[in-house]
């Protein structure tokens, strides 16, 4: 680890104020501590209060004197009010699927904490404090990835994350699983018994479904680059028309992505003796005065995309920040509502995960025009110096339209989609964890795409006489480092994982000059 990075995981975290998507996604991949800013301990203390006076004084609210959902009618009696609390977590812990990987449970755990120390969850310091210690223990739980409806919150899914605060379920610790109770004693921290409204104030929330939508934003924001970057590497290779990336046309329409996308792909291509090559230097050029869509709209398709992810930065960011439990605490009121509803992640998440498609989309495409003769300005079919012997790129391109069409499939809303929950009382639901998943799927497979077609892109380049700009031909060295020229049919072995492990390194955009918006963990 760098210097920079030590003093940063050495920083503590400040909760309860406002907080970014870059700096939680930060604190997760650099394992900050976590403290509460000033005057977040007051507003808490003094929810905590309000509650504890509710119970004393045995008014009726929900969730904190009554049962919960459809059994809201049933009075809780005093004596029994922390028991209720415990048995929500345990009641609600039920789930199935694959297990959430270790850095979705710890970013949601710190969004949970710092939604609960906004101070109007009514849940007392000392647990909140329970929570943080949890954190710094390394306390990672075992998380079911499917079991959320975005009704009531993410409920399953959130009872599992607060299990070992109480001491129960499992665990995760430096990878190894045990059980809560174990990890607590080896962390010498003991559990938590839960007051009035705190096993609620734990479940009710969407920071499941919201961690796992800022992983994917994260993950979103690079593939809009690496797009950028692919799109240039295909013009190299098809010695593209360089007036499709002209400043004026994109002011022209004055959209903001366009612009940025085509002033980036500009700056990659400055410089090369490829683009806009004259016909007479390149045998087999067609002297056509504009290429396929796939090449000269890419600006415009990436920066619709680019736009679009804006939105769902935007409306993701606000979430962080977001008090989404139910009642709250405001003043002296206990105030019953809705904050928990996933619509308003539920939305932007289907939008970012369709934004994301069409990059894979328009990617298959340029792809397929560089390993087809009749459109690849010369170039052997399928990039195979001794084609009909050799098939060359052919079947990469055939996985490429495989990932794209899986992809389309998953691009339906979720958020179009309800079920009724809870005896009635739960009747439209988001489906925003759904939303959130399939968003990371999808870009599993764009990012597929567009390693893909990296790679083709890079054998076409080295098929041509001339070189290309020095940041595209810094971006094929780094290719080059890890998957040799195809100079005849071999196995393919780990070539197209050795491209995606140069995405997730960080050394193909590094090389082409381009530094990540946000940390993708």
């Amino acid at each position: 680890m760098a210097r920079r990075e030590r003093e940063a995981g050495s920083t503590p975290l400040e909760l309860g104020g406002h907080l970014d998507a870059a700096t939680a996604l930060g604190a997760i991949a650099a394992s900050r501590p976590l403290t509460l800013e000033a005057g977040a301990a007051e507003r808490i203390d003094a929810a905590a209060k309000r509650v504890a006076d509710a119970v004393a004084k045995d008014e009726r609210v929900y969730g904190i004197t009554t049962g919960f959902g459809s059994n809201a009618d049933r009075t809780i009696p005093p004596d029994e009010v922390e028991r209720l609390q415990e048995n929500l977590l345990v009641s609600h812990a039920f789930g199935d699927g694959p297990l959430l990987p270790d850095p979705t449970v710890r970013l949601a755990w710190l969004l949970r904490i710092h939604a609960l120390a906004q101070g109007s969850s009514g849940i007392r310091r000392s647990t909140i404090e329970a929570m943080m210690r949890l954190h710094a223990a390394g306390i990672v739980a075992e998380v079911p990835a499917r079991g959320s409806v975005g009704a009531s919150g993410d409920l399953a899914p959130l009872a599992f994350l607060a299990l070992p605060l109480i001491g129960r379920g499992r665990v995760r610790v430096d990878g190894r699983s045990m059980e809560a109770a174990k990890a607590l004693r080896k962390a010498g921290l003991e559990p938590t018994v839960l007051c009035a409204k705190e096993g609620l104030a734990l479940v009710n929330g969407m920071q499941v479904s919201l961690a796992i939508g800022l992983r994917a934003l994260a993950r979103a924001e690079r593939a809009i680059l690496l797009a950028d970057v692919a799109a240039a590497l295909s013009m190299e290779a098809l010695a593209a028309r360089g007036d499709a990336l002209a400043p004026g046309l994109h002011a022209a329409r004055g959209h903001p992505g366009q612009r940025a996308s085509a002033k980036r792909m500009a700056a990659l291509v400055k410089g090369s003796r490829l683009v806009d090559a004259p016909v007479e230097a390149l045998p087999g050029k067609r002297i056509a005065p504009q290429d396929a869509y796939g090449t000269r709209c890419a600006p415009q398709v990436h920066g619709a995309v680019a736009d679009g992810v804006v939105y769902a930065r935007g409306a993701l960011e606000r979430e962080i920040d977001a008090v989404t439990d139910n009642p709250l605490v405001l003043g002296k009121r206990i105030v019953s509502g809705g904050n928990f509803h996933g619509e308003p992640i539920a939305l932007p998440l289907d939008h970012l995960r369709l934004c994301v498609h069409e990059l894979g989309s328009i990617s298959e495409r340029r792809t397929a025009t560089l390993v087809d003769p009749k459109m690849n300005e010369g170039l052997p079919a399928y990039l195979a110096p001794h084609h009909g012997l050799h098939s060359g790129f052919m079947i990469p391109q055939y996985v490429a339209a495989a990932q794209v069409s899986e992809s389309k499939q998953l691009c339906f809303p979720a958020s179009a989609d309800s079920i009724v929950t809870g005896a009635g009382i739960e009747d439209h639901v988001s489906m925003a964890p759904i939303a959130a998943r399939r968003t990371e799927d999808v870009l599993e497979l764009v990012e597929s795409v567009l390693a893909i077609e990296v790679l083709t892109a890079c054998q076409a380049i080295d098929m041509r006489p001339r070189e290309p700009a020095p940041r595209t031909m810094a971006v094929k060295d780094v290719v080059r480092a890890v998957v040799p020229f195809r100079s005849a049919d071999r196995l393919w072995r780990d070539a197209l994982a050795a491209v995606k492990g140069t995405i997730a390194d960080g050394s193909l955009l590094a090389a082409a000059g381009l530094e990540l918006p946000l940390p993708v963990v």
